[in-house]
């Protein structure tokens, strides 16, 4: 029998200086940016939006699973991830954020792979390729419920970063195909990153 698939969690809480807005509240190809991460995934399992105080229910929340809020704001990605670990009801969880259109169901599968392969790990980020030895990408990411301890942790030692959790043991940080896009890192951080990400190549 095989094991129920992960939660795919949506980290969309930040509040984006850059961008001017809510990164939740972007168009993509015509419609919210949620949909067109949903609809570019596709994933059979359950979904989980992680939001923020006072900007609950974003455009397209409602194809979502589950709507769960941080407790508090402003204690950056880590503190979604920690949020979305709490309100996971699987095994595992495959962590994205709204900003990063280039991940996909290759990205996401590859993620569930690399951990259900590796039962000793509590998460998985990707190796970037290129340059000395690669930069390690907090996200796409996987993890293990009970990782949660650890993000906690590391939160209340003062870390925001997910990156931050590499450094613990159990964390491993595998090299990312070599065939995957660059787009597959592309960050949209302000108005910019939006028009040249949708620009005809």
């Amino acid at each position: 029998m095989h094991p129920p698939h992960p939660t795919l969690a949506v980290l969309a809480g930040g509040r984006s200086i850059r961008m001017g807005r809510p990164k939740s509240h972007l168009v993509l190809r015509g419609g919210p940016v949620l949909h067109d991460l949903l609809d570019r995934i596709a994933w059979p399992g359950p979904t989980l939006l992680v939001t923020a105080p006072g900007r609950e229910h974003p455009p397209g929340w409602e194809r979502f699973g589950r709507e769960v809020a941080d407790p508090v704001e402003g204690e950056g990605p880590l503190r979604g991830l920690l949020t979305a670990l709490g309100a996971c009801e699987t095994d595992l969880l495959v962590a994205l954020t709204v900003d990063m259109p280039g991940v996909g169901r290759e990205q996401v599968d590859w993620l569930v792979g690399e951990l259900n392969g590796r039962p000793e790990a509590l998460g998985v980020m990707p190796r970037r390729r290129g340059g000395g030895e690669g930069r390690i990408e907090p996200f796409p990411s996987a993890y293990r419920r009970e990782s949660a301890e650890v993000a906690r942790e590391q939160l209340a030692s003062g870390a925001r970063a997910v990156h931050s959790l590499s450094f613990r043991p159990r964390f491993v940080t595998p090299d990312a195909p070599a065939d995957w896009p660059a787009s597959t890192w592309t960050n949209l951080n302000g108005p910019g990153d939006v028009e040249r990400f949708l620009r005809p190549r």
